[in-house]
C-alpha cells in the first residue's frame, strides 16, 4: 500500500461527507442534519480513515464494534454523543465494521462567522477529548439532547427565513452548554475510576523525579501525563477541575513547588540546582513561579525553614 492510500481522505465540505454516505445534497451548504432512524446511512462506506473540515457532533446507539479516533479505539457497546472539530482524523477500524449515528450534526465553521459562537466553540474541551472519552447519556439526559437534534432538524427543513440561522446556532449552543453539564455530571459519577486515575497521576509525577526524567525531558507537560493515563490533554485537564478543582496544568505546577519545598529544605543545593533537577531551564522562572506560589523565594523559604 503507498503513501497516498494510507494517508486520511479530507473532506472539505458537507457535500463530501453527504457524497460518502450515499446521501443527496446538504439543503444548506454550512450546516446539516441527518436522522439516522429514517435515512439509511451507512458508515462502513468510508472504511478508510478521513479528517474533517468541519465541527461533527453524533449520537452513536448501542451498537458492537469499534471506530478508531487519533490513536485510539472506542467500544461503542453503551452508546454516547461524539464530539469532533476540524482537522481531527476518523475512520472505521476495520472495514466490515459499521457503527451507524443514530443523529448526526455537520456544522462548517463558516456558520458561525458574525456570531459569538465562532469564538466561544473553542472553549467547549470536549471537541478535543478522544472517543474513549465519549459522553454518556442517561434516559434523562438523552431525552434533553434528542429534543435538540429534532428542533435543529424541523428549522432546517422549514423554510428558510432571517431568523433561521439565529435559532440553528442557539439550539447548538444550548447543546454544548447541556454537554459541558453532563460531562460534569459524568466526572462525578465515575469517580471510582477517576480516583484510580489521580493516584496514577501521583505515581507518575513521583516516577518522573525519582527516576530524574525532568533532567533530560524538561518540565512535565500535561501532554505526558495524559499519555502516561491514556486519556486525551483536554479530558484530563477538564476531569481533574472537575474533581480537584486545579486543571492539569496547576497541578504540575503544584507538584513542582512540593518537590523544590522537599529538596530545598533537606538539601545544600543551590537553587540553581534544585531549578535544574525540577526540568526549569532557568532558575529565574524557577524562582518566579515559587515565589507565586509560596509569597517566598526560595531563599526565603529556605532561611524561614532553617
Amino acid at each position: 500500500m503507498n503513501k497516498e492510500e494510507n494517508s486520511p481522505k479530507k473532506m472539505l465540505s458537507l457535500t463530501d461527507a453527504h457524497r460518502a454516505f450515499g446521501l443527496l445534497k446538504p439543503q444548506h451548504p454550512l450546516v446539516s442534519l441527518i436522522n439516522g432512524t429514517y435515512t439509511q446511512v451507512d458508515e462502513s462506506r468510508l472504511s478508510h480513515h478521513h479528517v474533517l473540515s468541519f465541527y461533527k457532533i453524533a449520537y452513536k446507539p448501542k451498537l458492537h464494534g469499534k471506530v478508531k479516533y487519533g490513536q485510539s479505539y472506542y467500544d461503542f457497546d453503551e452508546g454516547g454523543l461524539l464530539f469532533a472539530s476540524p482537522g481531527q482524523v476518523i475512520g472505521s477500524h476495520d472495514n466490515d465494521i459499521s457503527v451507524c449515528s443514530e443523529y448526526t450534526l455537520l456544522i462548517h465553521p463558516d456558520f458561525f462567522l458574525g456570531y459569538s459562537l465562532a469564538k466561544t466553540i473553542k472553549q467547549y474541551g470536549f471537541f478535543s477529548y478522544s472517543t474513549r472519552e465519549t459522553l454518556h447519556l442517561s434516559e434523562e439526559e438523552k431525552v434533553t439532547v434528542f429534543e435538540l437534534f429534532k428542533m435543529i432538524e424541523k428549522e432546517l427543513s422549514s423554510r428558510i427565513d432571517d431568523f433561521s440561522q439565529d435559532v440553528v446556532i442557539s439550539q447548538i449552543e444550548l447543546m454544548l452548554n447541556y454537554a459541558n453539564r453532563f460531562y460534569n455530571r459524568q466526572f462525578i459519577t465515575r469517580k471510582a475510576v477517576n480516583h484510580d486515575l489521580l493516584q496514577k497521576l501521583e505515581e507518575v509525577m513521583d516516577q518522573y523525579f525519582t527516576n530524574k526524567t525532568s533532567l533530560n525531558q524538561g518540565l512535565p507537560t500535561v501532554s505526558y501525563l495524559a499519555e502516561q493515563v491514556n486519556v486525551s490533554p483536554s479530558y484530563l485537564s477538564d476531569m481533574m477541575r472537575s474533581l480537584i478543582g486545579q486543571n492539569a496544568q496547576q497541578y504540575i505546577h503544584d507538584k513542582l513547588i512540593e518537590k523544590a519545598k522537599e529538596t530545598l529544605s533537606t538539601s545544600n543545593l543551590t537553587v540553581q540546582e534544585v531549578a535544574y533537577a525540577l526540568g526549569f531551564e532557568h532558575s529565574q522562572s524557577f524562582s518566579k513561579l515559587f515565589k507565586t506560589k509560596t509569597n517566598l523565594s526560595p531563599l526565603e523559604f529556605r532561611r524561614s525553614f532553617n
